[in-house]
């Protein structure tokens, strides 16, 4: 299973997100779709956050364990709200199309980039 954790401040700014865990959704030996599907969004969102937003951030993977965290380092602007919300909403579909066996969606507040 994979656990997606979302990071906010107090104030509901985006702190940044957390993946943990593969999916486990296919058959072994078979391609997992829906781990393809996070990894896509998680690496499209941070892309974006960097380049299209300007945020200067801190991405930490191990593509073994499924771990991927991005920390976004500086105050993020409006372009890093929309990509946030568009990642958020995006992985909440999933995990209501293929079921909180497979992917959960947390939020956790946080005072600094810790």
């Amino acid at each position: 299973m994979t656990t997606i954790v979302i990071e906010k401040s107090p104030e509901g700014a985006y702190k940044g997100f957390t993946c943990m865990g593969h999916a486990g959704f296919a058959r072994k030996g078979k391609p997992d779709i829906l781990c393809s599907a996070i990894s896509a969004l998680s690496i499209h969102t941070i892309n974006g956050l960097e380049k299209a937003a300007g945020q200067k951030l801190d991405v930490k993977e191990d593509e073994s364990t499924g771990f991927m965290r991005c920390v976004i380092l500086d105050e993020p602007g409006e372009g890093a709200r929309c990509l946030m919300d568009a990642f958020v909403s995006s992985v909440e579909m999933l995990s209501e199309e293929y079921g909180d066996k497979f992917l959960q969606i947390q939020f956790k507040e946080v005072k600094d980039n810790a």
